[in-house]
């Protein structure tokens, strides 16, 4: 949730904002809005005080043994004034609160102005793409041929858009979720280890709130009505409401977690967009970052979280890019956003494997995470970061595609050789028991 008093007192400011961002926000009838709640208030609270004021004198007046009939009457008459302006006021908070929680963050000044992903700006480009003596074959297909990936059965099971690994391919995911949990929570030179959690994959409306899918985005989730929760989108919400309503020490920022789920999305706007493959399914795996930040570390912060992303890369040499996300593109809660993005060698493009965000005080307001400064001891409101290392579907996908070989098996990658129980390398035989 963005500041109020920051839009209030620069609302121009914030118009060319969400303006850059292709958002049509109505500020003028937002802020006509906030002003009526403001007046009502104002009102709700004059009529309290009159009330007091009125209860007080007629008090007096009894122990003087003075009449208090009209002194009666004009209270009552006050309390259906306060009960109807009480109504009123409550109404139009809600239609402001609603107003508020659909608009989205301002983009940093260090974010490219853009109207797509057209003008997104390439930062980095790492690694050259493999070179192949044949033609390069999707990861559905190799995956299927080698009898490692089955998405037919896991269609008849559960319908479009999830699968199943098996053999080699169960392993190689397994394989990917340790070396990449054991990367980031081994102490590394630039930066302290971080602390590994374990969450529930069920949340409740207001840990969504918190971090910014609800209310926006409520038609991508999926909802378990009986018990009105949600199963989560992404490790970021319940890792980022790990403190939600509590105020951390300055001395203990920054405080980064990772954490390994599953992951469950509807993709209600993804008709016809991979529908093939691991690319867009409804239920996915991810190693998640997220980072506690003060706000004068958080841009700092964000270089270093999407160093961590892009490391677990080039451990397993995939070729990647880095771009800077411009303001058209950028996510609904982000301030500034890396996309990673690595090579499949069947498309001849790259494709975004990790998005490192820096949402500054966005989902720190609406969570009511702060912290004391050391200085001071003033509290604050801190800033959230974070971004998947990896996302594993994805990861396995470009090992598959980068590492095939013409004979239709896959070299193991080296990184992942201590975690593969001896197999160095997936082909047909080395499935025991294939449906």
């Amino acid at each position: 949730m963005l500041d109020r008093n920051r839009i209030l007192k620069a609302p121009e400011e914030a118009a060319r904002a969400f303006k850059s961002r292709r958002v049509d926000v109505d500020l003028s009838g937002l802020l006509d809005l906030d002003a009526r709640w403001f007046d009502a208030n104002r009102e709700w609270e004059s009529l309290r005080e009159r009330r007091n004021s009125l209860s007080a004198e007629i008090g007096k007046k009894k122990r003087a043994g003075e009449p208090t009939e009209e002194l009666y009457a004009e209270v009552l008459r006050i309390n259906e004034a306060i009960e109807a302006t009480d109504l009123r006021r409550r109404e139009l908070d809600a239609q402001r609160e609603e107003r508020w929680l659909h608009l989205p963050n301002i983009p940093d000044a260090s974010v490219p102005v853009g109207e797509d992903e057209t003008d997104n700006v390439e930062i980095a480009r790492v690694g050259d793409p493999p070179s192949f003596s044949f033609s390069p074959r999707p990861h559905w297909e190799i995956g299927s041929t080698l009898g490692i990936l089955d998405f037919d059965r896991a269609s008849r099971m559960s319908g479009a858009r999830f699968s199943i690994l098996l053999g080699a391919g169960a392993r190689l995911e397994r394989a990917l979720i340790s070396f990449m949990l054991d990367c980031h929570t081994t102490p590394r030179s630039h930066g302290a280890p971080y602390r590994e959690l374990s969450v529930p994959y069920m949340v409740l409306p207001e840990s969504l709130l918190a971090t910014g899918q609800l209310p926006k985005f409520r038609e991508e989730l999926f909802h378990v009505a009986a018990d009105d929760l949600f199963l989560i989108p992404t490790a970021e919400v319940p890792v980022t409401n790990f403190y939600r309503g509590e105020i951390l020490e300055e001395a203990d920022l920054p405080v980064k977690f990772v954490a390994y789920t599953a992951c469950f999305r509807r993709e209600a706007g993804a008709a016809g967009k991979d529908t093939r493959g691991l690319i867009r399914q409804h239920q996915f795996d991810k190693v998640e970052l997220v980072w506690l930040s003060s706000p004068e570390s958080s841009m700092e912060n964000l270089e270093l979280l999407t160093r961590d992303a892009t490391e677990i890369l080039e451990r397993l040499g995939l070729p990647y890019r880095v771009i800077s996300l411009c303001t058209g593109d950028l996510g609904f809660s982000s301030a500034k956003t890396y996309d990673v993005e690595v090579w499949l060698p069947s498309q001849g493009r790259y494709r975004e494997i990790s998005s490192c965000s820096n949402f500054q005080d966005f989902q720190s307001r609406r969570a009511q995470i702060r912290y004391r400064r050391s200085s001071d001891r003033k509290v604050g409101l801190l800033h959230t970061l974070n971004g998947s290392a990896l996302a594993v579907g994805r990861t396995l996908a470009a090992i598959l595609e980068n590492y095939q070989t013409e004979d239709g098996s896959v070299v193991v990658p080296d990184a992942l050789l201590p975690y593969m129980g001896g197999i160095s390398r997936i082909q047909p035989e080395s499935i025991s028991s294939r449906p």
